[in-house]
């Protein structure tokens, strides 16, 4: 049976000075939460799923900031990151980039219905949810001055999301990724077909591919436990290795269901702790559609050459 996913505020962690997370301890559906702070306002990254984890993060946001301005933001448009954000209206400015703003409008109410069918336990935390409305949108970049400690949002492009965001703190070397990354787990894929098929594993290996580059000392990832940037290089790993997997047998024209069989369990052997294997099939039918997307191209620039 599903634990209820809330957000437990018994440990939070303190990564740097005035930056602390609320871990989300290993909880399904309970992302990890941050606040950073400056001398004149402290962001908090996510929300928690829906208006009763939201309350019980702003209480402690309002708490924390001792009259300092509260901002807001996600990492990206999924309900247990995004959809308490209707809480902060009033309290907090919300800002996010301009895809995930689209994600919100486009795919918000189909998430919402989706998530409330997923058993009682989360269907009681969404009680009276809406789709949140921004106050700000970005399109690449935004520096968020919090006094004395800027904060850097940026849009990443298509990757877990289409709307997916990092947050950068560089003063203390912290990156929170959302679910661009998560600690011992094989990555989630909302490949929902012909709903929602955003997800790119191409271009969540190319995103991560940058973010190491940028060295940082610590790395909070979307779920699971903070880490440095051997987080990135883990996952980073993985989607190689499940793309190699997939594209190897598809060129063999084996049929899907047979690669998902096959990969499925050899994801598994070669990770037997890891958590939530059901993730490793939508993988596969996303790098299968990548798969003949990229035969396409690779056809067409031939036939151009010719």
């Amino acid at each position: 049976m599903l634990e209820d996913p809330i957000v437990n505020l018994s440990d939070i962690q303190e990564l740097a000075r005035d930056l602390v997370v609320i871990p989300n301890r290993n909880v399904d559906l309970v992302p990890n939460i941050a606040l950073i702070g400056g001398t004149e306002a402290v962001l908090v990254v996510d929300t928690g799923l829906g208006p009763r984890n939201a309350r019980r993060v702003l209480e402690f946001a309002e708490e924390y900031a001792a009259g300092r301005r509260i901002h807001l933001t996600t990492t990206h448009f999924h309900p247990e990151h995004a959809f308490g954000a209707g809480v902060f209206a009033g309290e907090a400015t919300y800002l996010v980039n301009r895809a995930q703003a689209d994600d919100l409008t486009t795919k918000g109410e189909g998430y919402l219905a989706m998530f409330r069918q997923l058993g009682e336990p989360v269907a009681r935390q969404l009680e009276a949810a809406t789709i949140p409305v921004p106050d700000l949108t970005y399109d690449e970049t935004y520096e968020l001055d919090l006094g004395g400690r800027v904060v850097e949002l940026r849009a990443t492009g298509r990757a877990h999301s289409k709307g997916d965001q990092v947050v950068s703190v560089p003063d203390a070397g912290v990156l929170l990724t959302g679910d661009l990354v998560e600690t011992d787990q094989f990555a989630i894929f909302p490949w929902f077909p012909p709903y929602d098929v955003d997800v790119s594993g191409v271009r969540w290996i190319d995103v991560l591919d940058r973010l190491a580059a940028e060295r940082p000392r610590i790395v909070v990832p979307g779920h699971g436990d903070v880490g440095d940037v051997r987080l990135l290089a883990q996952v980073h790993d993985y989607l190689v290795e499940l793309r190699d997997e997939t594209w190897k047998r598809r060129d063999s024209a084996e049929s899907e269901d047979t690669i998902a069989a096959e990969v499925r369990a050899l994801m598994i052997e070669r990770h037997p702790d890891w958590r939530l294997p059901e993730w490793i099939d939508r993988g596969v039918g996303c790098l299968c559609a990548e798969h003949q997307a990229a035969a396409n191209q690779a056809a067409a620039n031939q036939a151009a050459a010719d």
